[in-house]
């Protein structure tokens, strides 16, 4: 009997260089095509973000276009619970850019291929995620998840451009009151260090106190560079211009000598003033 030319499953992950793990995409059960994205977990030592732990996080590359975050969240929820998804058109640190705005006052999205960041809950989701074999594809589309595309897309995309008005005054709402909030606690900021300004000009400079035992120290950095400012203008107020004994011997025979040089020439000024000064009694 010929052996038989049907590939089996090898049921092992796909790793390519630079330490990416393959998964294979699938839209739908019966779909022949397949796409492939790479994940990789997220170990990035100048992410300082909150929103990314370093333990949690993993980075995905070449998502398609007609997943969601959603369906993103859907995708990866078979491997532990999701606590956030995010998808950016390039990588990059998070930054928080203003208020987070509403879906209807940002500018349209570029439709391409993205960058996400995946955060697990637990940290052996990752693990799970890495270990998943590359012939066993992630499926998108199903009967408990549809996803819609082509003209259905443009239809649910056009009927949820709509909003009711009075959801879309609740949420201007919402947006004022946390802008009059930031603008009220910016201006208690500046009166503050104009207050604390004013009192390190008068000579006082206030402290703040710190964790247990330590130093108390200026509350602002700025009145740190002040500080620092007047410790070196005292320091050069303080500092002997002759630091050297040659250099104070030499300073004192200059001026002795020019002490010398003005008496002689008081001494003639003097004689020649006695001398001009004329005597007559009668």
């Amino acid at each position: 009997m010929a052996p038989s030319k049907k590939k089996h499953a090898s049921c092992q992950p796909c790793i390519i260089p630079g330490g990416f793990t393959v998964l294979s995409l699938q839209f739908s059960s019966d779909s022949v095509a397949q796409h492939s994205m790479y994940v990789k977990e997220h170990r990035v030592r100048a992410e300082k973000s909150s929103r990314r732990p370093l333990d949690r996080t993993l980075f995905v590359l070449n998502i398609p276009p007609y997943c969601s975050e959603g369906v993103v969240k859907d995708l990866f929820s078979q491997f532990g619970s999701v606590e956030s998804v995010e998808l950016r058109d390039h990588p990059g640190s998070f930054q928080e850019s203003g208020p987070r705005l509403s879906r209807f006052f940002r500018p349209a999205g570029k439709q391409g291929f993205k960058v996400g960041y995946i955060v697990f809950q637990n940290s052996s989701s990752l693990p799970a995620v890495k270990s998943h074999p590359h012939d066993v594809p992630l499926v998108v589309c199903s009967e408990q998840r549809p996803v819609a595309t082509g003209v259905q897309k443009w239809i649910q995309q056009y009927t949820e451009s709509f909003i009711h008005p009075d959801k879309l005054l609740q949420i201007v709402d919402t947006f004022m009151q946390d802008y009059d909030k930031r603008k009220e606690e910016e201006a208690e900021r500046q009166k503050q260090e104009a207050e604390q300004q004013q009192e390190e000009e008068e000579g006082w400079v206030k402290v703040t106190r710190g964790h247990k035992g330590a130093k108390a120290r200026p509350r602002s950095e700025a009145a740190n560079q002040r500080t620092l400012q007047r410790e070196i203008r005292k320091k050069k107020r303080k500092e002997l211009m002759n630091f050297y004994t040659w250099q104070h011997r030499n300073t004192q025979k200059e001026h002795i000598a020019e002490l010398r040089k003005k008496f002689e020439e008081d001494k003639q000024k003097i004689a020649l003033l006695r001398a001009q000064r004329k005597f007559k009694p009668y």
